[in-house]
């Protein structure tokens, strides 16, 4: 048995932590599309690991950020700890049963077995970090410090840092505790040391209230980041220290003038985002997620939904250096569950079985834990209890929904029953933020009361509900929770000051919730699969950046409806056959664009002209250099080129870096082109390449943004997709150099040198 101390596991497979075994595949139509046709099943990890005599008398615990799924551990073959919820963080006590000077082994069973659990790609196994801690029986409260700024002005914030002392020894414990406020520059900037005795066995929190002078305000546009330094002492020294980090800032909502951050209304330009990195699966290293989130940035996003779970907790922190405001969600269903799609979305019999099974005994401490873990994050502006909970008839229905009302489903009432202890819940962890969800028929929640137990109302799809339910719900604040792309959708949030903002689905291509074989992912995203910009992109940068943006892509006029500018589909390519049709989409924020063909202008359009947000030349193509110029007037603001392509002659390597740290967790990413002789990537290559990686490296992950393919990410072929891909590396411990070469018969090789430092 795994579990056991002397069960033999020299034959076992060495893996790195976090570790996702789904993304190796094989992808095959017999497992389920709403994970991707990934495979799933049970697995074994073991540690051995030795603590010191030394040590004795101190506390020992292991904290694991997430494991996929129903996980148990044990330590020398007793179990210590585990939890259903595979997006949850949580802890293990592992004091009473080590060996000191002596063997010990940490074994974690996960069982992922039932691999239709989830309506998207969850991977499995330990895919998030783990650590092993040790402190002083007198210690710092594991999540047990929140830092709050309940006054702000332009001359002082008041920092409230309340912190919870545990003691865990069998007697009376005075300490001291000191609690220094770092600036983003370094300096501390305040201090305060407060004193206090904990009985056995008990812990005590402490309010400190600490001025910050002149204090630097967090927003999207200066993330400012304070540190809170943490000293816990006795008789003999320091003998507990944690850092937190923390933004100062100030938040509101109002029912008629919709989100306010610092005192400045704020429209929040959102996108849903499920929690896996393409081809490296959910074991995500955190340099993927600051290229794709930088990327969106650039875009002009400045909000994150964590669609449908609690994300990583260094997800959180990148939002926060990067400046994004964030909706924490917790759930995507309560009990009954929801359909999960197995041969297809909306296609033949659904799996029900999931997190659903769990949430009547885990619900309420698995959110609560969410949010203490998260709380001090300054960009998170709102919790969310769940998605589409009332989803009609799946599973809960209600009189409202009128001709589809199914009165042998679970009555829209359950909604009320099992979310007001959540709500209750993450009020008592974090009274300073709104309790929100994302509703799908607001028509039923209203008419339950499940609408009515938020403090912020989110509504997925649902803009032409706006107008009526401010009047009937004067009091109500609301927000698109989950919406479409299109212009009129964001129209509905622009011109209506009462609306926070929008959150379109969504921000990144994910795997899982997916239509027939062999499509595997959703590809409703800004971002494909590789992080690389859709014209989708393109389109949305051009309704919420503040710089210049002129930008087309084109699409046949006999593809009905590729080119409309609603749903502004096209192709970043201008190699179609000759004479061909073609509707050129142009999407820009500049006063006026033109267009030219070869140097010949095939004229000029205002914004004002725009349908839907898009300008459109209907023109036949024709080889050579199609360029929109972005003007102001005479002045040129911006421009972009789409060129023909010749055959396909070169490969190109892109890195993010050439220099790595030799420490197991970095990584470089590197984007592949196919190229003509001229230096222009060719659109429509579709080469099958070859990858050589020699040095202390190992390749991560290797895609192309299709969401049909279903290579295997770690084998060393594959094929580009639009001309492209990215390539992840990953450094091990061995300090010295990198060589990647690429290869394809019949183009000339690429060579890239990276170097890996201790």
């Amino acid at each position: 048995m795994g579990m056991m101390p002397a069960f033999d596991d020299s034959a076992w497979q060495v893996v790195d932590l976090p570790h996702d075994w789904s993304i190796d595949g094989p992808f095959l139509p017999i497992y389920a599309s709403g994970n991707g046709y990934a495979p799933g099943g049970q697995a074994w990890y073991r540690r051995h690991f030795k603590i010191s005599s030394a040590d004795r008398g101190r506390l020992v615990t292991l904290e694991l950020d997430g494991v996929y799924d129903n996980s148990e551990v044990w330590l020398n073959g007793y179990l210590v700890g585990g939890r259903p919820y595979g997006f949850e963080s949580y802890t293990c006590d592992l004091t009473p049963l080590l060996n000191f000077d002596g063997d010990n082994v940490i074994a974690v069973r996960v069982d992922h077995s039932r691999i239709a659990d989830s309506r998207w790609y969850t991977g499995s196994g330990i895919y998030r970090n783990v650590r092993l801690v040790l402190t002083d029986a007198l210690h710092l409260e594991h999540w047990g410090t929140f830092v709050t700024t309940p006054v702000v002005t332009g001359s002082s914030a008041t920092v409230q840092v309340e912190t919870e002392v545990d003691n865990g020894s069998v007697k009376g414990s005075p300490f001291t505790l000191r609690s220094d406020l770092v600036a983003p520059d370094g300096d501390v900037v305040a201090s305060l040391s407060t004193g206090g005795a904990v009985v056995s066995g008990t812990s005590q929190a402490l309010v400190q209230r600490i001025t910050i002078p002149k204090p630097q305000l967090w927003s999207p546009d200066s993330p400012a980041m304070y540190t809170l330094r943490s000293r816990l002492s006795d008789a003999g020294g320091v003998i507990d220290e944690t850092t937190t980090p923390f933004g100062i800032r100030t938040i509101a909502f109002d029912p008629n003038h919709g989100f306010s951050l610092n005192g400045v209304p704020t429209k929040l330009k959102g996108v849903c985002i499920h929690q896996d990195g393409g081809s490296v699966g959910t074991a995500i290293p955190i340099q993927v997620w600051e290229r794709r989130l930088r990327t969106l940035k650039t875009l002009g996003v400045n909000a994150i939904r964590t669609s449908h779970n609690p994300p990583a907790p260094e997800f959180l922190d990148q939002c926060d250096r990067l400046g994004f405001l964030v909706m924490d969600e917790a759930f995507d269903e309560f009990t009954p569950g929801k359909n999960k799609w197995v041969e297809g979305l909306n296609q033949g019999l659904p799996s029900r079985f999931g997190y659903n099974e769990y949430f009547a005994e885990w619900s309420v401490r698995d959110i609560s834990d969410m949010v203490r873990r998260d709380r001090n994050h300054p960009g998170i502006i709102m919790w969310s209890i769940g998605n589409e909970i009332d989803y009609p008839n799946d599973p809960f229905s209600d009189p409202a929904l009128g001709n589809n009302y199914k009165p042998g489903n679970p009555p829209g009432t359950d909604m009320v029953k099992w979310g007001r202890p959540l709500v209750a819940v993450v009020k008592a962890q974090d009274p300073t933020r709104p309790v929100t969800a994302a509703l799908a028929s607001v028509a039923m929640s209203n008419a339950v009361g499940f609408a009515q137990i938020l403090d912020v109302d989110g509504y997925n799809y649902q803009e032409p509900r706006y107008a009526d339910d401010h009047k009937q719900y004067p009091a109500r604040v609301m927000y698109g929770s989950e919406n479409k792309h299109d212009y009129q959708s964001w129209l509905a949030v622009r011109d209506n000051p009462a609306i926070s903002g929008q959150f379109l689905w969504t921000g990144i291509d994910y795997l899982g919730e997916a239509k027939a074989w062999p499509e595997r992912a959703g590809r409703a995203g800004l971002l494909d699969l590789c992080g690389f910009v859709k014209p989708l992109g393109r389109f949305r940068e051009s309704l919420w950046s503040d710089h210049p943006v002129v930008y087309i892509c084109a699409a046949r006029q006999d593809r009905g409806g590729e080119g409309d500018p609603k749903r502004p589909r096209g192709m970043e390519t201008w190699n179609w056959p000759a004479g061909t049709s073609l509707t050129v989409a142009c999407f820009t924020n500049c006063p006026q664009v033109t267009l030219t063909l070869n140097g010949k202008s095939l004229g000029t359009r205002l914004r004002s002209q725009a349908v839907d947000g898009a300008l459109k030349w209907e023109i036949p193509f024709a080889p050579g250099v199609l360029r929109a110029i972005g003007q102001d007037g005479g002045r040129t603001l911006c421009d972009f080129s789409l060129k023909t392509a010749g055959a396909p002659a070169s490969i190109a390597l892109r890195p993010d870096i050439t220099s790595l740290q030799a420490d197991g967790k970095d990584v470089a990413q590197i984007e592949f082109d196919v190229l003509d002789a001229d230096g222009v990537r060719v659109p429509d290559a579709d080469q099958e390449l070859t990858f050589a990686l020699t040095g202390p490296a190992k390749i991560l992950g290797i895609g192309n943004g299709d969401t049909t393919n279903s290579e295997a990410p770690k084998a060393p072929r594959h094929r580009t997709f639009n001309g492209r891909g990215l390539a992840i590396i990953q450094a091990t411990t061995t300090p010295g150099p990198i060589t990647l070469t690429v290869s394809a018969p019949g183009l000339k090789t690429a060579t890239l040198q990276l170097q890996s430092h201790g």
